[in-house]
């Protein structure tokens, strides 16, 4: 008798609803991988936008009133450039942040699949419209403002919707290890963005934005045809095409729990988590906007060159969000492993401005301090974002309600954007008196972000509001 071929073992080896899990993890991950390879461009072409001209060989045929800003593309060649960058990265940003609040609202309310697809199509629309005027010759900041406040309010569809889903097919058990693995997203998105967007800065920069908006919005509609949201959702088509009873655990429950905003911020350890994301998403995101160009000015790079050593900075991340799941999973203590992780990346940071400012011909020091800032910077913001939103979402005093799974993300997150926010618009402040007092910022807030969290050790973990049938508010943990 014949054995099956060792291939299809490994296969028949895995239950239906291991392949399920397996598929929802992948299709997740592409879909953030494209969010994320969506908002990198902009950081990589900054150094296109506003060059020294004069070390530019200029057409024979084109008459040159200003030598030293011919080669820029307005409104960003004037002397203010970097305050105009910061603008633009703020228009993204803080739209983003206040979107964020509400997008959990709407991820409660609406089908993640249409949520999720329709998202991602105009995020890919509005990433190509910022492309596109490169090719209609637009020079007004309004207009790219626009593009980005608009692209920054729909890409909030994104990370609730992705949380909610894994968290609905994956259990507490190895949440952390599977989620720190998954959330290489965020680090994969940035490194093919600035690839993708490196291919093209130099030569047309309009396409460093119109493919990744091609390729958004081309997943958006894989999103529409394939996503499933939950797990439950599989058992009831199943029983609906082959007549099977559904299990009384996948039968709709109500539970007198009151469900709103105000329970999930009583719930110990939302608003403590959120600060601390807020200054370490301050950190990662005045990096993941600003790194590009600090390389160029500083070492001298050409745009392409200083963005493909930036994504180092998130081949560090990928590392570093693995560990920190795998550490909190084993150790049991996420907010342990966050303080550990931004103790430690404090001089990383100081080290990384020191090695780019003296090193800037030999690349192994820059390179090695860029991973190891990337590890401990996106570590914690890794851990936070994914495993303990998800651990948060599903604490037991919800009582399995996976919708708050949705708002508790967007909460956290969103308390998060704020600082993601406001890094790069401080950024654009202050790099004009001196790259040294950006690091200085930086590292202020990855002290704070420690401090936060340490002292929210001293609460109660867990805790929340329960309403009895007199409808008297309990506190229990």
């Amino acid at each position: 008798m014949r054995s099956l071929a060792p291939g299809i073992k490994l296969i028949t080896s895995f239950s239906r609803d291991s392949w399920y899990r397996f598929f929802i993890l992948l299709l997740t991950f592409v879909f953030y991988t494209t969010y994320h390879l969506s908002r990198k461009p902009i950081s990589i072409i900054k150094s296109q936008l506003h060059r020294n001209c004069s070390n530019v060989i200029h057409p024979a045929d084109l008459n040159i009133t200003d030598n030293d800003t011919w080669c820029d593309w307005a409104p960003f060649d004037q002397n203010n450039y970097q305050n105009l960058f910061g603008v633009l990265d703020n228009c993204f940003l803080v739209a983003y942040a206040i979107g964020m609040f509400f997008s959990g609202i709407f991820g409660e309310r609406l089908p993640l699949r249409y949520y999720l697809s329709s998202g991602m199509i105009l995020s890919g629309i509005f990433t190509a419209l910022f492309g596109l005027g490169f090719y209609w010759q637009i020079h007004s900041l309004w207009y790219y403002c626009l593009v980005q406040a608009l692209n920054g309010l729909v890409q909030t569809t994104g990370w609730p919707a992705v949380v909610a889903c894994v968290g609905n097919w994956f259990g507490k058990g190895k949440r952390g290890f599977i989620m720190g693995i998954w959330n290489s997203h965020t680090s994969v998105g940035n490194i093919l963005g600035s690839l993708i967007a490196g291919v093209y800065v130099s030569s047309a920069w309009g396409l460093s934005f119109i493919v990744p908006g091609i390729i958004i919005a081309a997943a958006g509609v894989i999103c529409f045809l394939f996503l499933v949201e939950s797990k439950c959702l599989v058992v009831r088509v199943l029983s609906f095409i082959f007549y099977l009873p559904i299990p009384s655990n996948h039968r709709s429950k109500y539970h007198p729990v009151i469900f709103a905003h105000r329970v999930v911020f009583i719930l110990q350890g939302v608003v403590e988590f959120s600060l601390c994301l807020l200054f370490a998403k301050l950190v990662s995101y005045t990096f993941l906007y600003w790194l590009p160009l600090y390389i160029a000015n500083v070492a001298h790079f050409d745009p392409k060159k200083a963005g493909d050593l930036s994504t180092l900075f998130d081949v560090g991340g990928i590392v570093g969000g693995i560990l920190a799941g795998l550490i909190s999973d084993y150790s049991g203590g996420r907010a342990t492993t966050c303080c550990a992780m931004l103790i430690i990346a404090a001089p990383m940071i100081n080290n990384l401005f020191f090695f780019v400012c003296i090193s800037s011909s030999a690349l192994f020091g820059p390179a090695g301090m860029l991973l190891w800032c990337g590890a401990l910077v996106n570590g914690p913001y890794a851990l936070i974002t994914t495993a303990v939103s998800a651990d948060l979402g599903t604490h037991e005093c919800l009582r399995g309600n996976s919708r708050a799974l949705s708002t508790v993300t967007a909460i956290i997150d969103g308390t998060g954007s704020i600082g993601a926010a406001v890094g790069p618009l401080l950024a654009g402040l202050i790099s004009p008196t001196g790259w040294n007092n950006v690091f200085y910022m930086l590292i202020a807030a990855d002290v704070l972000a420690c401090l936060v969290r340490l002292k929210a050790d001293v609460c109660c973990p867990g805790s929340c509001i329960r309403r009895s049938e007199d409808g008297v508010d309990t506190l229990q943990g």
